[in-house]
């Protein structure tokens, strides 16, 4: 596989393939989502309850499954410490594209 460049992107659609290549180990990938899916879950809550506090939440239940991914099963470094908005895009597009069938389960 060619290897991409990890600094200066110009655009998102530039770095999603360098994300996807970050993310190849399918139990990452899985973690990944459950971390996105519980960001939307705690997000869910704090509207229904109106306790702001679930907010804290949010960093602890993304990142968290994420790491556990990166660091146990990719065994790389998250994009988040280079790219972080950038990888926050990319943890919702490849959210999107697990549901719609586009990256395999």
């Amino acid at each position: 596989m060619n290897e991409i460049k990890q600094s200066g992107f110009e655009s998102f659609q530039e770095f999603y393939p360098y994300y996807l290549q970050e993310h190849t180990d399918p139990t990452c990938r899985r973690l990944h989502f459950f971390g996105t899916l519980g960001l939307f879950a705690v997000l869910a809550g704090v509207f229904i309850t109106g306790n702001l506090w679930g907010l804290l939440l949010l960093p602890v239940v993304g990142y968290g499954f994420a790491w556990v991914g990166h660091f146990f099963f990719e065994h790389n470094r998250p994009a988040t410490f280079k790219h972080p908005w950038y990888s926050l895009a990319g943890d919702f597009v490849m959210f999107k594209d697990i549901l719609t069938g586009r990256i395999r389960w």
